[in-house]
């Protein structure tokens, strides 16, 4: 069975940190480009980073930008969302995303595979 499984949320405190994990089962990440998605009680799915394949190309929505990293190990078939300094509306559902680009590329659309989504809740 092909799926992307994401792990690692949890509740935080504001400021806090957490690292969120996402796997592959079933196929390899090794040409996929890796998006993280989310989103908020009563709000749009909205796309917050990606990493092409080659982890040449990276993007940041501005809402995340400079508190958020995205990193990819592909011997370990997994990609990585480090989220630091997190504040209160970071609270989502956190989903990961797969799909087939050109090597240094990476987007929020057309994507071939998605996880289930892990809840992260930034509250004191």
């Amino acid at each position: 069975q092909l799926q992307l499984v994401e792990s690692g949320g949890g509740l935080v405190q504001p400021g806090g940190t957490l690292k969120l994990s996402c796997t592959a089962s079933g196929f390899t990440l090794d040409f996929y480009a890796i998006a993280w998605f989310r989103q908020a009680p009563g709000q749009e799915r909205e796309g917050i980073s990606c990493i092409s394949s080659t982890s040449e190309s990276t993007k940041y929505a501005d809402s995340v930008k400079g508190r958020f990293t995205i990193s990819r190990d592909d011997a370990k078939n997994t990609a990585y969302l480090q989220m630091n300094s997190l504040k209160p509306e970071d609270t989502a559902v956190y989903y990961c995303a797969a799909d087939l680009r050109p090597p240094d590329d990476c987007n929020y659309y057309g994507m071939d595979y998605w996880g289930k989504g892990t809840l992260v809740t930034v509250s004191s």
